[in-house]
């Protein structure tokens, strides 16, 4: 219990009106973590806050952390997630810090409280502030309420369609080569979804840029983004469904401009940019940064399965395709070759060997039919490739693209269709299957790909600086997170988590690291979500992460093989055993093949409402929850 009382005796807690006031009321400088209730405030910064406590050993700096949700003068903030640090002194906003910028953080502390000093000192008044980010919030209100009519329509692209975010900086356009750029950039085939001119505010600029905040020019890029306008651009490609991003960096050139032009000389960085800061335009780092920088400049645009073409609306369909054993193992490249030549994404893939049950269950319909019995034993015979495909009118373009399933009508009416050019001359039915309707595609789906429970670890190393953006990147892509817990795992239930490395060499610094704080232990969900989250995490020596899949967190996030941030299951098994381990015999009967089950959805509400409460917890009271559950 005593690290509690450390902690609490370093930020007073608010949690209404009347102890905000008089949190206000106290003489120095006070800095005020804002949070919602449900999420808590931000640990990532709290042995920092000590250490500057500790270091400066100032009674006039407070600390102090806030719910939005119960105190009346921070209502604006209520619903914001983004981690807030309020400035106050004399009762009075003197700073506004969004994001937890550790160095950020500590320069302001110790500018703000030296300011404060002054006063206190000398007199004279505080150099009062408003919150930019809300006065942004209030204005679009403002517009919104004078202006209804001209709020913005949302702007619609199929989900299959890759794009980037493109920015055309500030010196770019200050010498008037905006327009030229962007001809440019037609030119070269990249077609632009989505343009604006924006000038952005040093608030905005910050958090475009927070990923930056660690490099020793974060301060200079902020000052030098929100310096005058900027074009920004979102960029598909017309001719292609390949993936923009590659495309689009390879076509603006490496970031330092003296690079750019002994590398890439005909670039855009080459021809425009003048030094690695000023190198006149900007490109997605990959998928996930690309998601993020949309939402930030065009909240309005939607990638959404609803397209307009024609003046009818079309919807981006998912079907099953299924190679089947035969042809899967001599022609699967040639096969995956033509499906993306045909303008499909592969949103899931399976290899999988099926019993005579399974074959039985998923063909139940085809039992009677005389070809049954070849049926049966040709899905038997080998791993079956499943394929959830995505694009518009994907039913029927598959079907389409398959040709008839009788082999000798596919031969004499579609030659060039894949049924009929990947014929098994042993085999009297055809090599590929596509569903028949919607309704068949989405249980024919969810056979293949039934949700799964997968245990996530977020490890101590990663707790401080790395929680909330891994949270993010979870949801970010599509797991839902079905339960929660943070815990301090005690040495013997460390040693337990890990029995299968016990005669491991590293099993005891594993153990102590492990136990050493507190991590973050989630239940994830999500079609195929042992295998997405072991993606996600990369390899687990971080240089091999770095060398095979640089965007992994892993690669991104961790030091070494034992500080490498975050832990996942193994297969299925391994992650209900994990589960139930930490969490106690809670619903993680995730559909089987075949099966009906699916994930109760409602956990996940429930897990974030209580996730607030679990973070109070003290390290006691979770090790004694984690060993009741272990017993079970």
């Amino acid at each position: 219990m005593a690290g509690k009382k450390k902690e609490a005796s370093l930020q007073a807690s608010v949690t209404n009106q009347e102890q905000w006031e008089e949190v206000l009321a106290v003489r120095g400088l006070t800095v005020v973590d804002v949070h919602q209730q449900w999420c808590g405030p931000c640990r990532a910064v709290v042995s920092l806050l000590r250490k500057i406590k500790n270091e400066l050993g100032d009674d006039l700096l407070h600390f102090a952390t806030a719910e939005a949700d119960g105190v009346d003068a921070l209502e604006r903030y209520r619903g914001k997630c983004e981690p807030t640090f309020l400035f106050y002194g004399g009762g009075e906003l003197v700073a506004v810090l969004r994001g937890a910028n550790a160095p950020m953080l500590q320069r302001m502390i110790v500018e703000e409280l030296s300011k404060e000093k002054l006063v206190l000192d000398k007199g004279g008044g505080r150099k009062v502030v408003k919150d930019d980010g809300l006065l942004d919030d209030e204005k679009k209100e403002e517009e919104e309420m004078l202006h209804p009519s001209e709020k913005e329509e949302s702007i619609n692209v199929p989900a299959s369609k890759s794009y980037t975010v493109a920015i055309i900086k500030p010196d770019a356009v200050a010498h008037g080569k905006a327009d030229e750029i962007i001809t440019k950039v037609q030119d070269a085939g990249f077609e632009i979804l989505a343009h604006e001119e924006r000038t952005l505010t040093e608030a905005e600029a910050r958090d475009f840029y927070q990923h930056k905040a660690a490099e020793t020019c974060f301060e200079d890029l902020v000052q030098f983004m929100s310096s005058g306008p900027s074009h920004i651009l979102v960029l598909s490609q017309t001719e292609s469904s390949a993936n923009v991003i590659p495309a689009w960096r390879e076509f603006i050139g490496p970031a330092d401009v003296e690079e750019a032009r002994r590398e890439k000389p005909e670039s855009l960085r080459a021809h425009y940019g003048t030094e690695t800061l000023f190198n006149a335009v900007h490109g997605s780092e990959d998928s996930d940064r690309a998601s993020r920088e949309l939402a930030f400049f065009f909240p309005n645009f939607r990638t959404t399965s609803v397209v307009k073409q024609d003046g009818e609306e079309e919807r981006v369909e998912r079907t099953l395709a299924l190679i089947r054993p035969n042809v899967a193992r001599e022609n699967r490249d040639e096969i995956l070759a033509q499906i993306h030549k045909s303008g499909f994404t592969v949103a899931l893939q399976r290899e999988v060997m099926l019993t005579e049950e399974q074959v039985r269950q998923f063909y139940s319909q085809h039992a009677d039919e005389d070809y049954f019995p070849a049926l049966l034993r040709s899905m038997t015979s080998g791993p079956v490739l499943a394929l959830a495909l995505a694009r518009k009118g994907a039913i029927l373009h598959w079907r389409s693209v398959l040709g008839p399933p009788d082999l000798d009508k596919a031969k004499e009416e579609s030659p060039e269709c894949l049924r009929a050019r990947f014929a098994a001359e042993s085999e009297p039915i055809n090599q590929l299957h596509g569903s028949s309707s919607p309704e068949d595609a989405e249980r024919e789906i969810s056979f293949f790909f039934p949700k799964q429970h997968t245990l996530a670890v977020i490890k101590p190393d990663a707790m401080e600086e790395h929680r909330d953006t891994i949270l993010e990147e979870i949801r970010g892509r599509g797991f839902t997170v079905t339960q929660l817990k943070e815990t301090v795992l005690s040495r013997e239930m460390a040693e337990e988590f890990y029995r299968e490395h016990r005669e491991k060499p590293f099993f005891d610094q594993l153990v102590d690291f492990m136990s050493r704080g507190p991590s973050l232990m989630l239940v994830l969900t999500k079609e195929n979500a042992v295998e997405q989250w072991r993606a996600m995490m990369g390899p687990a020596d971080p240089e091999e992460a770095k060398e095979t899949s640089p965007n992994t967190l892993r690669a991104r996030f961790a030091a070494d093989i034992l500080h490498n941030s975050v832990h996942g299951s193994s297969n299925e098994q391994h992650a209900e055993e994990k589960i139930r381990f930490v969490f106690g015999d809670i619903s993680t009967d995730a559909a089987a093949l075949g099966s009906d089950g699916e994930a109760d959805r409602n956990v996940s509400a429930k897990a974030l409402e209580s996730s607030g409460d679990e973070n109070k917890e003290t390290s006691r009271s979770s090790n004694e929850n984690i060993s009741n559950n272990s017993s079970k």
